[in-house]
Parts: C-alpha cells; structure tokens; sequence
C-alpha cells in the first residue's frame, strides 16, 4: 500500500519515460484483462492527431457537461500538474482519488511487469489509473486522447463508438517517420469496426489512408469542409463569432473564446463528435446547451493571455503545422506592433522549420532551455536563430526560463508589445507556473 500522493508520484516516474516507446499493446491488454476491462464501461469518444487534440477534447467535455452528460476526461501531456490528464466533468483528480486509484491497481503491476520484456510504462500505468477511475466513478461517456500515434497508444484499448482524427502533420519522425501517409496510417486506427469517424480537413495523402481505414472497417467518415463545417467565423472581443453547420442542422452566434481560425474548426469538430455519440439523425442538439458549452470551453497554453502590461501569451505550438497556426492566430486576431517571444523546444524537434516560421511575426527572441531531459540545448537553438534572426534580434538566458522570461517581459514592456512563450508543452508549462508564482 503506498501511503501518500507524492510517494505515487515517485513509483511512476521510476516506470519507463513517455519518452520510450515499444510500439504494442501486450501489456496494456493484459493489465486491462486482470482489472476487469474497465475501459468497457462507457462509450468513448477517441482523439488522434498531429495538433489540436487536447483544445478539441476539451470542447468536447464542456459539450458534453452543459448537455448534461457525467464525463471522464483523458489527456497528456499535462502543463502543471499530472492531474490535469484525468478529470471528471470538468475537475481534476484529486491527489487523494488519485492516490486511492493507483492502490487500486497497484497489486497487478508487479504481476503484468513479470509477464513481459519490459515492465509497464509511465503512460500505461496512467491510462489504466484514468479507465479505472472512470468506471468506479462511474461516468456516462469518456473523452480520451491518444498520447503518441494511434494503433499502438495505450489509450487504444477502448471501443470507441466515435473517433475524432485531428489535423496531421509530420511530428514525432522518431516513432511515426516522416511520411504523412504513415504518420496518417498509424493515427487512422483508432477508427473501429462499425463507428463514426469526425475528420478534420488532412494533406491528400493523409486523407487517402484515413478514408481507407474507414472503409475496411466500415466506419462512417464525416469529413469537415464536406458533411460539416465552419459557415461562417468573425472575430469577437476574447474569442470568435462562429456558425457552424452540424450534422442535425447550423448553429449559430457561437462564441468561442478561443482565437484562430484551428480553434474554429476544432470547434466544428468537437460539435459533430458531441451529435455523433448522443444526438438523433437530423435534429439539433439543445442549442443553449451548445452555446453555454462552447463559452465556458477553454485550452490553457493554446494562446492564453496570462498578463496584460504588458500581454503575456502562452501557447504550445512545437512543430511547423502548429507555428503556422499559431502565426495565423497571432496575424489575424490581434494588433501587436512588436511581439517578443521566449522559445524553448525539444531536441527531437524541427527547430529550424518552427523558427522560420515565427521570423516574419518575432520582432526579438529570447532563447531557453527547460529542465526537461529532452529539452534542446540552449546552445544548440542559439546557433539555429543566428541563421535566421541575425545577432541583433537573438538573446540568450542559458538553461536559465525564468531568467529568460524576465528577459521577455522587459523587452515587452512598451505600448503596443507582447511577450509570447512557446515552443513546447514544458516550455509554457514552467512559464505559466512562474508567472503564477511571480504574481502571488
């Protein structure tokens, strides 16, 4: 029996890293097995994807609460806290459910660790904490993320009745390669035998393989820009004015306070989800209900201002297809003069692509290091922005972020500039803690 949270905390870390990767599903269906399959006792909405996942999952829970409906939220990585992965109706796992979870399943770790080469993982062991958690609750529908691709993701032991594929692009060469084919192959079998596939508009190549996967199993594809979509979207003060044209009919004057116009078509899908796993053919869902779900939705770090004089903008673009998103969303929602950016990324990452992409928009650029192992050396991007911000424009701050946000907020602080924080999820997960910190 483990006695506190932290002690928890420290068994998990000691599993292999999210960062490892055996790509099967052996020991997850095992420990699934031996616990009861509990993962078998809600429907699921299942979420793969390149970018977006986590901003749709999350439309999706405050769609689903404002209908009504007990949810079971599953999510990574997390900003802050591990408790943000596993949330029901919309709060967090407490440190005590979460520490009464992990005895719970604690006795047949030992047991499936001794069944295989290697001993379950830090994301397997979660997952399991997360469907056991769900059922014992017990929810009414869970809203489950993909950690990492799709057919081999742990998370892939449900039986989604709907299955949501996000935009793909080329991320995780390590795992996924570098074709968006594959990459698009891997994600697209989270689609199962007989459900509802909600598509995001994908790269033809993606799109081939995903509507192939659909096709073998004889899922029903719902693509947006083709059976549902944005009508129409205008910028509003804090968010968007959206009308979004369902499966049961449009919707109307939705605001969104999310800026961008991915956010906008994330919203598309998480709607056609949301009518797929509990709407009726051809009838519109309670559309207070949708209206009051989109308002309260929110994405921490998905360009969230924390601090005005001067803004402060938080967001977790880590690769090209999410730099020009967050170049869109920063081009088209808002009027900076100047925009100084904290960067600090991975190593596995294409640092060189994302940073091209931020010049046009990047007046300076402050570069840092997280305490991630994963993390790029700050030495590394420095080399990196010279080629392409040239000296004058590049500061370093060393391994140091809080010393390289301090950085950030001087440069910033003038009428007309914002200090942006991106580059990944850590990145802005120990910015977001330090200007809480800083603020208090």
């Amino acid at each position: 029996m483990v006695e506190t949270f932290e002690s928890a905390l420290e068994l998990l870390d000691a599993r292999w890293s999210e960062s490892n990767i055996d790509p099967t599903l052996d020991r997850i269906i095992d420990l699934m097995d031996h616990l009861g399959s509990p993962q078998e006792t809600f429907p699921v909405i299942h979420l793969a994807g390149t970018n977006g996942k986590t901003s749709t999952s999350r439309m999706i829970d405050s769609l689903l609460i404002a209908l009504g409906v007990r949810t079971g939220r599953y999510t990574s990585p997390h900003l802050e806290s591990i408790n943000e992965r596993i949330t029901f109706s919309g709060e967090l796992i407490t440190n005590e459910r979460f520490l009464d979870t992990y005895n719970d399943i604690a006795l047949y770790l030992d047991l499936i660790d001794s069944r295989h080469t290697h001993r379950l993982s830090y994301f397997e062991v979660l997952t399991a904490m997360a469907f056991v958690a769900f059922a014992d609750a017990p929810i009414d529908a869970g809203v489950i993320e993909c950690g990492l691709g799709g057919e081999w993701d742990a998370t892939n032991v449900v039986d989604s009745s709907v299955a949501v594929i996000t935009p793909i692009g080329i991320d995780h060469v390590a795992y996924l390669g570098n074709s968006l084919a594959g990459i698009a192959r891997t994600k697209s079998k989270i689609i199962k035998p007989g459900s509802v596939a909600v598509l995001a508009a994908q790269p033809i190549e993606a799109a081939a393989e995903i509507m192939r996967r659909a096709a073998e199993v004889e899922a029903m594809p719902l693509r947006c820009g083709v059976e549902f979509g944005v009508v129409e979207r205008n910028i509003a003060v804090g968010g968007q004015l959206l009308t979004i044209e369902g499966l049961g009919g449009r919707y109307e004057d939705i605001f969104l306070p999310l800026h961008g116009a991915h956010q906008a078509e994330n919203a598309a899908l998480a709607l056609v989800a949301v009518e797929s796993l509990i709407g009726e053919a051809n009838q519109t869902l309670n559309t207070d209900a949708i209206k009051s779900g989109f308002a309260t939705a929110t994405s921490p770090g998905r360009l969230e201002i924390v601090r005005r004089s001067p803004t402060v903008l938080l967001d977790v673009a880590h690769n090209p297809h999410g730099a020009v998103a967050l170049v869109d969303s920063l081009e088209s929602a808002f009027t900076f003069d100047y925009i100084v950016a904290v960067v600090g990324m991975f190593a596995d990452k294409d640092a060189r692509t994302f940073l091209e992409l931020l010049e046009p928009v990047v007046n300076e650029l402050v570069l840092t290091q997280t305490n991630s192992p994963r993390a790029l050396p700050e030495s590394d991007l420095f080399e990196i922005a010279l080629e392409i911000f040239g000296e004058n424009r590049v500061h370093r701050s060393g391994s140091d972020i809080k010393e390289a946000i301090l950085t950030g907020l001087e440069l910033a602080d003038a009428p007309g500039r914002a200090l942006l924080i991106t580059g990944s999820v850590t990145t802005v997960g120990q910015a977001r803690t330090f200007l809480k910190e800083r603020k208090s």
